[in-house]
């Protein structure tokens, strides 16, 4: 590793290209209030704290009959029935001494008792039920046992799965703060790319990186604006980055990022603001780029599709997330054993397509033959991608790192 961190063949650690960017993120949206139904994916912008204790009364955790302890025989016996209390009831009549209340799932333990037999287990004949041996305080949920009054419920930063939806509405909190989605402008770079649809001439291919990076950003919850593909026109594409900086707060780009490559993106890009060009020790999508447009970050990736989308997905993907406001951005890796050999040391970091088979009753993380960096098949065939570190050696069974895309493509 040479002094300015870069390895001895001057390509960039991933891990150092995330934390440089992550260090570049810019101001974070602002704040608006939004109905709780319209939250789901978006960002919280403010801590919440629990507005009362959770739950706010003792309560049955089943259907049964509450009772005090007390009242029953070590071993079981029987006691009269005294009453009946379901869900939405209030619990202002005390239980009877030495009695039973018939009670339900959610409803609020009486005064006097302070357990609960499952119905199952009992038996009611004659206005008396027969119940077994209790432990004192079983199936009861207690008052605040979940959350204290003002206890932290959900920090800022966090973004809100349906989980996070749910635990707000038993609160009451019709409304919530967070942050105005990231408005991300795409474009695309290759005066060979046209739309799918059109006809194509000798030479042209179709546009994917466009659709897939799409499908990047709207999983991610951000706001997509297209500007299209950007030609060999300095004067368009010189345009089309002024427009994308002045309606978007990150502009992403795919092709054109090659080191020595002739390029009227990168030449716009350095006359209208800031262009670093690195090289990352990742495989697939060396290339990278990154800079500013007019003093809005813009992030170049490489124009084969496997790269884009993989690049996109490990080194896009955090800065995107905390632009957005998330501070949770950098996904787990799963440690599984691997069903192939890696016997050749590369000098970058693998992202290989992988999925997860079973193999021999053992579950394992298989590659696909084709590794490619412009194959989409084996993206598609994959639900993840196995990490192999520059250097490394693996026989099969020994762990292996494993991102599975579910853990990539969404919040």
């Amino acid at each position: 590793m040479s002094a300015c961190g870069c390895a001895a063949d001057g390509l960039r650690p991933v891990d150092q290209a995330i934390a440089e960017l992550l260090a570049r993120v810019p101001p974070l949206p602002a704040v608006e209030q939004v109905a709780l139904a319209d939250a789901l994916g978006r960002v919280l912008a403010e801590s919440v704290a629990a507005p009362f204790a959770v739950p706010q009364w003792d309560n049955s955790a089943m259907d049964g009959y509450a009772l005090r302890a007390a009242d029953l025989a070590p071993g079981g016996g029987s006691l009269p029935l005294g009453g009946r209390i379901a869900a939405g009831d209030s619990a202002q009549q005390a239980l009877l001494a030495g009695h039973v209340a018939r009670i339900f799932t959610g409803a609020p333990l009486p005064s006097g008792a302070d357990s609960v037999v499952a119905q199952e287990d009992c038996r009611l004949a004659d206005g008396r039920v027969w119940l077994p041996a209790v432990v004192p305080g079983q199936h009861v949920r207690r008052q605040g046992e979940e959350l204290a009054a003002g206890a932290p419920l959900l920090a800022a930063g966090q973004r809100l799965r349906a989980q996070e939806l749910g635990l707000l509405a038993s609160c009451g909190l019709a409304r919530v703060a967070v942050y105005r989605r990231l408005r991300v402008g795409l474009l695309s770079s290759g005066d060979e790319l046209r739309e799918p649809g059109e006809p194509l001439r000798p030479g042209q291919i179709y546009d994917a990186n466009r659709y897939s990076l799409r499908g990047v950003l709207q999983g991610l919850g951000l706001e997509v604006r297209d500007y299209g593909c950007s030609t060999d026109d300095l004067a368009a594409t010189r345009a089309a980055l002024l427009r994308a900086a002045a309606e978007c707060d990150v502009l992403l780009s795919s092709g054109g990022v090659s080191v020595g490559e002739e390029d009227h993106l990168k030449q716009a890009v350095a006359e209208l603001g800031e262009l670093q060009l690195w090289r990352l020790a990742i495989q697939p999508g060396k290339p990278l780029a990154f800079g500013a447009v007019a003093g809005k970050p813009w992030l170049g990736l490489p124009g084969n599709p496997a790269a884009a989308l993989i690049t996109a997905l490990v080194v896009a993907r955090p800065f995107l997330l905390r632009a957005q406001g998330c501070q949770d951005v950098l996904p787990q890796a799963l440690r599984l054993p691997a069903g192939f050999a890696w016997h050749k040391a590369n000098g970058r970091r693998q992202y290989l397509r992988a999925r997860l088979e079973t193999h021999d009753g053992q579950l394992c993380v298989c590659l696909h033959p084709r590794q490619g960096s412009a194959m989409l098949t084996s993206a598609c065939w994959a639900d993840g991608l196995a990490l192999v570190e520059a250097g490394q050696l693996l026989d099969a069974g020994e762990a292996v790192a494993y991102l599975p895309f579910s853990a990539l493509l969404g919040p």
